[in-house]
């Protein structure tokens, strides 16, 4: 049974969600659009709840009844399958509610800045990095989301050097914050001509977009703005004009560079993005560094360092290093099949959040 603390809980947010449609229906706030954004945001988070809340109440009542009934002989059958029934929707509402009032990422609702880099494995690492890349834009597509691509560097032989996509979508932070690190392939390369079975590696970054630059103080003092040619793809796709741009962030060294803009004020406002969400998740995972000192996260530092996952080709098989799942499922996974990973590794970090608060 939930705990008059609970309880408490549940109550004030059932009050806030009215306070909050008030709100939105009073005129100063529909002239506000970030208050409003806000607004809508929270109640966005509020309102599923509260009816769960409403489904936990009405579930206790009908519990209630049934129990009332077990005193008439003539309905004592029926009684007992609404009581295992009602007691079976509480233990079930329980769980579903302690997981909803866990605190909240404020990143999860947002957009975000997907990173895909070669790493060790040469040519192979770069064509396992635009293979990565395209699990998650086929992932993307599953779910309705928009994407682009900000800035890449092509390899020779197909894939990329490095890659950022901005995936456009209500929750795509929330579904795959926990795509950062390091991850491993095993399959014979296209380049080999011995049929040997190599190993190669890529990192992604996951960065939440932020709504506004400002939320990052950049002070134009610590900041290096050079513009170049954009590099094309030869021919008539070489652009004329200097129209790349490439900031370096002095005081931490970040460069970011984005040229797939049409002028140069676009990729140096789109370069300022990526080197403003680069910079808050470099002060996000210090902090959390700080907090988790003493209690390392099951699920894993999301440092782009650490290794999480495997995909091994010969055996079809892909696995997850950090709560020891394995899927034997490659073919699908790199199509963009990745709910199964997500919701195993969103249910991990929910029972790790839930045992740091017993």
């Amino acid at each position: 049974m939930l705990t008059d603390k609970v309880r408490s809980k549940l109550s004030a947010l059932s009050r806030r969600l009215e306070e909050i449609d008030r709100m939105l229906a009073a005129p100063e706030t529909a002239a506000d659009m970030n208050r409003f954004r806000d607004l809508t945001r929270e109640r966005a988070e509020i309102e599923p709840v509260v009816v769960m809340m409403a489904d936990y109440e009405r579930a206790e009542d009908d519990l209630n009844t049934a129990k009332e009934l077990l005193e008439d002989p003539s309905m004592r059958d029926f009684a007992q399958e609404e009581i295992e029934t009602a007691r079976a929707a509480l233990e079930r509402l329980e769980k579903d509610l302690e997981i909803q009032l866990l605190p909240k990422d404020p990143n999860d609702e947002r957009n975000i800045f997907l990173e895909v880099r070669a790493g060790t494995g040469g040519d192979e690492a770069a064509i396992f990095a635009g293979d990565v890349l395209r699990m998650y834009l086929r992932y993307a597509e599953t779910q309705g989301w928009q994407t682009e691509i900000v800035s890449k560097t092509e390899s020779e032989l197909g894939g990329y050097k490095e890659v950022i996509v901005r995936v456009i979508g209500r929750g795509a932070y929330s579904k795959l914050k926990f795509e950062s690190g390091g991850h491993r392939v095993q399959r014979v390369p296209v380049t080999e001509t011995q049929g040997r079975i190599h190993t190669s590696a890529c990192t992604v970054a996951v960065l939440p977009e932020l709504d506004a630059i400002e939320e990052v103080k950049l002070d134009p003092s610590e900041l290096r703005i050079d513009v170049f040619r954009a590099s094309g793809a030869g021919g008539q796709h070489i652009q004329k004009t200097d129209s790349a741009v490439r900031i370096t962030h002095l005081p931490t060294g970040l460069v970011v560079e984005c040229q797939d803009e049409r002028s140069q004020t676009q990729n140096k406002a789109r370069a300022m993005q990526i080197l403003a969400a680069r910079i808050h998740a470099a002060q996000v995972a210090e902090q959390q560094s700080r907090e988790a000192s003493e209690r390392r996260s099951l699920i894993g530092s999301g440092d782009r360092s650490e290794r999480i996952r495997t995909y091994n080709y010969p055996q079809g098989r892909v696995t997850d290093h950090r709560i020891n799942l394995t899927l034997y499922r490659l073919e699908a996974i790199m199509n963009g099949d990745l709910e199964e990973i997500i919701t195993a590794l969103t249910t991990q970090h929910q029972a790790e959040a839930l045992a740091a608060l017993a």
